[in-house]
């Protein structure tokens, strides 16, 4: 248990470290201040003043670059569904005119990143009401997406689940090799945590050919410690224990029963990959 633990904690440093480009903070919406970052929401308002009501001076498009000129921390925070964040006084240019104004944090990109002339952004895009599973019930679930773009242009975008509003603590995105699957160019990887025990972890891979973007089932992790842990990982074909022209999803589960014997299950699906899509095997 104690090398699962320690584990679990070295990926999530790995890949919630702050690295070139990306620009995160007091959750996945903080940023700071003169820095740059860049516009996740199409169209998004630029207003007067660091309110919903207050005029609107302009609109800035995805993958805008934006200073962050200062973070508006005396206001409340605006809350949109789970989504919630704080307003920031920004600059950008179009053109040869220079801007200034306010956007809501909630707007702009988690992380971005940059490789072969692509431009990847990923963030939150809003929030759904999403049927409970073995009940009539609702709860809100947002919604957080990768977009591909060339330029200005939208290339290919996938969207995917990021659980509630305290599952938004910290987030990360890295580009990794294309893990020996045929035709990849390479792998996006986003995460996104609560940081606490019993909060999930959602864990997206998105493989990138030919300007597509191909969503991998999505990856939940879940700790308590020294209660129970649910934890999912792929091995593809350059991991051990990884075979040719497939990726392997792993779970493993354990729970301390009430005389405090941990109880374990192991189970693994294995889907094929044939250079375009994948199936379950």
């Amino acid at each position: 248990m104690k090398t699962l633990w320690t584990a679990f904690f070295l990926l999530l440093l790995q890949f919630f470290t702050a690295q070139e480009n990306e620009v995160y903070a007091d959750g996945v919406f903080g940023f700071e201040e003169n820095k740059i970052q860049k516009i996740f929401t199409d169209w998004t308002r630029v207003r007067k003043s660091p309110d919903a009501n207050s005029p609107i001076l302009d609109s800035l498009q995805t993958n805008q670059s934006i200073m962050i000129l200062k973070k508006e921390e005396t206001l409340p925070a605006l809350q949109l569904g789970e989504r919630k964040a704080n307003w920031y006084k920004v600059s950008y240019q179009k053109g040869t005119v220079t801007s200034e104004g306010y956007v809501w944090g909630g707007n702009l990109c988690i992380v971005y990143r940059n490789k072969n002339g692509y431009d990847f952004l990923f963030g939150l895009s809003k929030t759904i009401n999403k049927k409970n599973k073995g009940s009539d019930g609702f709860e809100k679930q947002n919604i957080a997406g990768l977009k591909a773009m060339e330029g200005n242009t939208l290339i290919d975008e996938v969207y995917f689940d990021t659980g509630k509003g305290e599952e938004l603590n910290s987030g990360g995105f890295n580009i990794e090799s294309g893990h020996k699957l045929q035709n990849i160019e390479f792998t996006l990887r986003a995460v996104v945590s609560g940081d606490a025990c019993g909060i999930a972890t959602y864990d997206q891979y998105v493989l990138f050919k030919d300007k597509k973007l191909i969503a991998l089932p999505q990856l939940t992790n879940i700790i308590d410690a020294g209660v129970f842990y649910h934890d999912e990982r792929y091995i593809f074909p350059n991991d051990k224990g990884g075979i040719p022209n497939a990726f392997i999803l792993r779970t493993e589960d354990m729970e301390v029963d009430d005389k405090d014997r941990e109880k374990k299950k192991n189970s693994s699906k294995t889907y094929l990959w044939n250079g375009n899509s994948y199936k379950l095997k």
